[in-house]
């Protein structure tokens, strides 16, 4: 299930413009990998990277590879939806679909693949999918529902299950509590803890303390000012990022000395 990903030299553009420019990294698989920095550094772009999801974008491309296992993302004719379909990904703002019910929510992304499933497979798929997620106890009672009748907390769970239910590899996360409150941000901490015994799981978060309760490493990102391309400062266990990183800005940076 779970994958390792290796970055080479990887530079993102929207048009002209170098948004994050040289960046080489490896995730392990099943661990989670955290990315911090300032507004603005390239976080959630080079995030989007890994899933050929700033595509989506006019004008967005890259350079250099993106490598799953050892295949290039970006090779020649490799498609973009197949490999969101190995590396899925959860947003900032829980999205589900507010017409489908719960069930049709989990089952959104294995339709738009194409699978074909019985109504037992089905049956099956939502229960160990919202199970994943934490979320089955809460809402078994009440499948046919829409989605968007759940609580903000909910609907996140309800969107990582629909990301878990296409048994992807790797599991992106972009600030995926930010419109949480405390509680529900606990339980997907907590579901994350769980999630990185099955997949590789990438998050961005502006959340210090998030960050150092949640993931095994930590890339710092920073920019050099307004205009300039975000790059990766550095990239280590969470433990040495956060008590003793190896560059100033990164240390200014985790101490809440700037951004």
């Amino acid at each position: 299930m779970s994958k390792r990903i290796d970055v080479k030299d990887l530079n993102v553009y929207y048009g002209d413009f170098r948004a994050v420019e040289g960046v080489t990294m490896n995730i392990e698989p099943k661990s989670v990998t955290a990315f911090i920095g300032p507004s603005g550094c390239g976080k959630s772009t080079f995030l989007r990277t890994l899933n050929r999801m700033h595509e989506v974008i006019p004008g967005a491309r890259v350079e250099g590879e993106v490598l799953l296992d050892g295949d290039d993302l970006y090779g020649p004719g490799v498609d973009p939806v197949a490999v969101r379909t190995h590396v899925g990904m959860v947003f900032q703002r829980p999205n589900p679909f507010p017409t489908m019910s719960i069930r049709d929510n989990v089952l959104a992304g294995v339709r738009l693949n194409g699978r074909k499933l019985s109504k037992a497979d089905s049956d099956s798929l939502v229960e160990q999918s919202l199970q994943g997620a934490n979320l089955w106890n809460e809402v078994k009672d009440r499948l046919g529902k829409p989605g968007s009748g759940l609580s903000g907390g909910q609907q996140q769970r309800l969107c990582i299950a629909r990301a878990i239910a296409v048994k992807p590899d790797v599991i992106l996360m972009d600030e995926p509590c930010s419109a949480l409150d405390p509680i529900s941000t606990l339980a997907i901490e907590d579901l994350i803890e769980e999630l990185k015994e099955n997949y590789t799981v990438v998050i961005v978060t502006h959340n210090m303390q998030q960050a150092a309760r949640v993931s095994d490493k930590t890339a710092f990102f920073n920019i050099a000012g307004t205009g300039k391309p975000g790059k990766l400062i550095e990239y280590a266990d969470t433990t040495t990022i956060f008590n003793n990183p190896g560059q100033k800005s990164t240390e200014d940076y985790v101490s809440g000395r700037f951004g």
